[in-house]
């Protein structure tokens, strides 16, 4: 999966965390991937009903 650079270096920039042992927030993670999912499926349903 290529991501374009200035995205890749946006989302590494939101998902960081200098507090965690692996480098980034997985709650936050988590939360911003299962969002991203709803919007697909949001948008996903409104195509599908068309």
């Amino acid at each position: 999966m290529n991501v374009p650079r200035d995205q890749y270096e946006t989302i590494l920039k939101t998902i960081s965390s200098d507090d965690s042992p692996v480098g980034i927030d997985a709650r936050k993670t988590h939360v911003i991937i299962i969002h991203m999912l709803n919007e697909i499926e949001k948008r996903l349903s409104a195509l599908e009903s068309r």
